[in-house]
């Protein structure tokens, strides 16, 4: 109900609820003397009764726990009720029709609408339901027990089947007094006369107060000439399916009691979750989990011993699932609650988990959720290849991008830690990744515009200091090869990070070193740039004439930066192998580690002259 309910209407509501009655459905009361009564505290575990009511104020009390207040805050407090919605229920009970400014449906709705359209949705729900034991529901009941729900089950959720016949539902509501308005307005009718769900299979969606609200429907038959597989009630002026939450009435009291709520996608995963135990699922209606949503979770929660519980998605494992993962994870923010996620590895959804492992499997499903941040992170590694050097700056650049859209910067070093250990990176090399995006998203910086080139990947800037090393060492091959062993030092092409001195030193390695060597270097080039590099690099001067022990100087710094690059590579693998599922990977990473460790301690030894 949206707008602000008239204070007469309240006033109204707690005059005519007698907080004896109301309290007295959920708790024993026996008269205490001076118009007094008492009982066991329904907030607190007691043997000694220390609750009482006093009816002529309209108020209760216990002294054990100091819960207090009227007959609207023990409605909320017992039934895990907003006020609307406690205020609510007692003026149906109470037979009052509520006037408030907009009343769900806009301006100029009929006084009273709501309440009828309740009724007929109630009075469409026993319809539906006692349609399941029709001759005609038989695709309906195999439907069902084909999911592992007998009649019992059916019963307990509510469980309907909506008729073929067109009319059906609107000729037996019409028989009970309902209108066509009303039917319309509740979404049971079209405008066009007939009923709106026909030949289905129907839950029926109430809110925390057990009202229903609406209904949604599963195709069943082939024939069926609606497209979509499920339909739900169409909006209305009780439905508003960012707002309903299927399973809600059946969950919202394990929900405040537990601080937990289990979102599924769909209504049989509902069945199937409470059926396990997991008392605390629901499902959303026909349209993504949204804010909305999670602000009635975080309701519902509340707080308890000073924490704020938690919401747990069940997506499924595919890319689906990834991008409604994802799509939360951005919303995450909004939510008071830690979040999770509950995902089967054979992709089975809780309704199909429940069918072939059996219960036990489902309530295990739910007690192996992992935070939402690192199953979201884990997704974003699985796209990139985590044992190169580029694959992992680019997965800090994406992860670092989402993690720079939350707002709250208490969660943001811990998502970026979250991240840099998925990835296998440092946390400052990540922390820095993130500062550079949210450079980036603040504004680029300007920049004086640069002449477009096209530069051949083999000819690289001769004064280019991060590739001076690489330079040097293949002028000092070039210039004076009797400084060097048959095997060149040891050097290999994967010392050079530059295509084109990569190509050079592939040369050099491959043409015998004798007689008339450099021109058949130039003979063997493979195009004309690498000549012309090569040619460079035989005639640039050197700082000094080199020996052995220069040339090998140089070298073994050139190999440093391989190795070095190496031990990045091994210690970020070994970062990501867990010891307890790969033993034999992970002592095997660390044995190679040690061996890189060692000989990058020889090659600094011999590097430092």
């Amino acid at each position: 109900m949206a707008g602000r309910i008239n204070d007469e209407d309240i006033a109204a509501v707690r005059e005519r609820s007698r907080i004896e009655d109301v309290v007295g459905g959920y708790v024993a009361l026996r008269n205490a003397g001076g118009g007094s009564l008492k009982g066991l505290c329904p907030f607190h575990d007691e043997k000694t009764p220390s609750f009482t009511v006093t009816p002529a104020r309209g108020f209760y009390y216990c002294f054990g726990c100091g819960e207090g207040g009227d007959v609207i805050t023990f409605l909320q407090r017992q039934q895990n009720l907003s006020f609307v919605e406690a205020v609510q229920v007692l003026a149906d009970r109470a037979g009052i029709v509520l006037r408030v400014e907009d009343d769900g449906s806009g301006p100029g709705q009929t006084p009273g609408l709501r309440k009828r359209v309740l009724e007929a949705n109630q009075a469409a729900e026993d319809f539906y339901s006692q349609q399941l034991d029709s001759p005609e529901a038989i695709a309906g009941r195999q439907f069902l027990d084909g999911r592992g729900f007998d009649r019992e089950i059916a019963l307990h959720f509510r469980v309907g089947y909506a008729p073929r016949h067109g009319s059906a539902l609107r000729q037996t509501l019409k028989a009970q007094g309902f209108t066509d308005d009303v039917l319309k307005a509740a979404g049971l009718v079209r405008d066009s006369g007939r009923d709106f769900f026909t030949g289905r299979v129907l839950w029926p969606i109430r809110d925390s107060a057990q009202a229903v609200l609406g209904f949604g429907a599963r195709r069943i038959y082939d024939d069926d000439r609606l497209p979509a597989k499920y339909i739900n009630t169409p909006e209305s002026p009780v439905y508003k399916k960012s707002h309903v939450l299927y399973g809600l009435d059946l969950a919202r009291r394990e929900i405040g009691k537990k601080s937990q709520a289990v979102v599924v996608e769909g209504y049989t995963d509902v069945m199937a979750t409470h059926l396990a135990g997991v008392e605390t699922a629901v499902a959303s209606c026909g349209t993504a989990f949204g804010e909305d949503h999670g602000r009635l979770l975080q309701r519902l929660m509340g707080t308890s011993d000073g924490l704020h519980g938690e919401v747990i998605f069940t997506f499924d494992g595919d890319k689906a699932g990834q991008a409604a993962a994802l799509k939360v994870f951005k919303g995450d923010q909004n939510f008071i609650a830690q979040t999770y996620v509950a995902v089967e590895p054979t992709g089975l959804d809780p309704c199909d988990l429940r069918l072939q492992q059996g219960e036990a499997a489902v309530r295990e499903l739910v007690a192996r959720r992992i935070p939402l941040y690192r199953f979201v992170m884990a997704n974003i590694a699985k796209s990139y290849d985590l044992d190169r050097a580029d694959g992992r700056l680019a997965a800090a650049r994406e992860g670092a991008e989402l993690v720079g859209s939350i707002r709250d910067q208490s969660l943001v070093n811990q998502y970026l830690r979250e991240l840099a250990g998925v990835l296998g990176m440092d946390l400052d090399d990540v922390r820095r990744e993130a500062a550079r995006v949210g450079r980036r998203q603040a504004g680029p910086e300007p920049e004086p515009p640069e002449p477009e080139r096209e530069v051949d990947p083999a000819w690289p800037e001769a004064n280019d200091p991060a590739l001076r090393l690489e330079r040097d060492s293949l002028k000092l091959m070039l210039q004076y090869p009797l400084t060097f062993d048959a095997a060149w030092n040891s050097v290999e092409a994967t010392d050079f990070n530059h295509p084109g001195y990569q190509a050079v030193f592939r040369l050099v390695s491959s043409v015998e070193f004798g007689e008339n060597w450099t021109d058949r270097l130039r003979a063997a080039a493979p195009n004309e740039l690498v000549e012309q590099l090569l040619v460079a690099l035989l005639v640039e001067p050197l700082l000094r004439e080199p020996d052995e022990t220069y040339s090998l100087t140089h070298t073994s710094r050139l190999q440093l930066a391989r190795v070095s690059r190496q031990i990045a590579d091994v210690k970020s693998k070994l970062q990501r192998t867990d010891p307890v599922k790969d033993p034999t990977g992970h002592r095997a990473q660390f044995a190679q580690l040690t061996e890189l460790e060692m000989r990058r301690k020889r090659l600094q030894a011999v590097g430092l002259g």
